[in-house]
């Protein structure tokens, strides 16, 4: 009799706690719509993170809503409108304290997103709000990006004035007009001085003008493009592509140890480019005639990237001039000169200069290697026989 009753009393405590699971809870919300009134006949998504059990419901006149959940279950709240996402909160399902939530659509992320677009738009566009902005936007968002608008009138033809003649400076370019070129973007460095993409099309304008010219005029507007390219490094002192190129523009104003100060910023800056940037510096060297500083520059590219096959052929072009001429007229190249030409060639196709290398190599009375190896194949091994 005692265990019949013991079984009872647990199967009571067992449906007790069934009954306890099944215990429903609310939700209760209220949302307020783009115009700051109750919104009514919102559909209100209610998704569990744990599992499957989603709901679903919608707001009264009042802008309200309930929904009853199961006790202690997470939910996603989401609020749709025309099927479309406007905002969403997550919350946990209470008994003795059921969460109110509030929506108000207007501050809402999606709101905010949508407004920035149209306002983006409107910007690029001058200040206007063409019809197919406004299919995506709600009246009360039409309003206040026609209030944004008003408010930031000023900043909004500064900037539209700046996407002009950047824009018709770029296009000048294109077309190599670098007189034009130059006005516009002067303009636009005017209007916005911390723009270093203005800076760098200006300093190639002044560059490319400056190749046209004599005398003066050449090295005015060579200092020109010089003074751009310290600007945009001013603005942007990590981007190597930009030393790359103000060392460049050093170059052709002839000033070197400027030059190779700046490749060699390139390099430190981005070392998987560094054979590129020193590279550009042997060139640089040998156009200055610093032949054993161009070739320090090459053996440093070499170095930087083994496989970079013109290096090669430029590294033995500097030792060229370290050649030794006897009474008898016969030419003895510097140690590594021939080999420097060898390894070009080895490299076949990617060796721009094979035929410079074949006449370089006939020159200092030595034969062409014609045996093809790839430099990047591992070396063959080989075995002992067994007596």
């Amino acid at each position: 009799m005692k265990l019949r009753n013991m079984v009872a009393a647990i199967a009571g405590m067992v449906f007790v706690a069934s009954v306890s699971l099944a215990q429903s809870a609310r939700i209760d919300g209220d949302v307020v719509g783009f115009d700051g009134k109750p919104l009514q006949g919102a559909v209100i998504k209610l998704q569990r993170t744990d599992r499957s059990g989603d709901l679903q419901t919608k707001t009264d006149k009042t802008g309200h809503f309930v929904a009853m959940v199961q006790n202690q279950a997470v939910f996603t709240v989401t609020v749709e409108i025309d099927g479309k996402a406007m905002d969403s909160q997550s919350t946990r399902a209470s008994l003795s304290d059921p969460p109110t939530l509030r929506f108000e659509l207007a501050k809402s992320k999606v709101a905010k997103d949508a407004e920035k677009a149209a306002l983006d738009k409107a910007v690029q566009s001058g200040g206007q709000i063409t019809p197919d902005m406004e299919r995506g936007l709600t009246a009360e968002q039409k309003d206040a990006i026609e209030k944004k608008i008003a408010s930031d009138k000023d900043a909004i033809k500064k900037h539209a004035d700046l996407n002009a003649a950047y824009t018709a400076g770029v296009n000048a370019m294109d077309a190599k007009h670098w007189g034009d070129a130059i006005t516009s973007l002067e303009k636009a460095s005017t209007i916005d001085p911390k723009q270093t993409a203005i800076w760098t099309h200006l300093a190639d304008s002044y560059l490319a003008d400056a190749a046209t010219k004599t005398g003066a005029d050449r090295d005015a507007e060579m200092q020109k493009g010089v003074d751009a390219y310290t600007q945009a490094i001013a603005l942007k002192p990590d981007d190597a592509g930009t030393h790359n190129n103000y060392g460049l523009a050093l170059a052709n104003a002839k000033k070197y140890p400027e030059a190779m100060a700046e490749m060699a910023k390139a390099a430190q800056i981005d070392p998987p480019g560094a054979g590129k940037y020193y590279y550009n510096l042997g060139a640089i060297l040998v156009n200055s005639g610093q032949t054993d500083q161009a070739a320090d520059a090459f053996q440093k590219a070499i170095a930087a990237d083994p496989n970079y096959a013109d290096a090669y052929y430029q590294y033995g072009v500097s030792l060229m001039a370290k050649a030794q001429i006897g009474a008898d007229g016969k030419v003895t190249p510097a140690p590594g000169t021939i080999e420097a030409f060898q390894k070009c060639l080895s490299f076949a196709d990617k060796c721009t200069f094979a035929q410079q290398c074949k006449d370089s190599i006939a020159a200092l009375g030595s034969s062409v290697d014609t045996r093809y190896t790839d430099p990047n194949a591992k070396p063959a091994t080989t075995t002992k026989k067994k007596k």
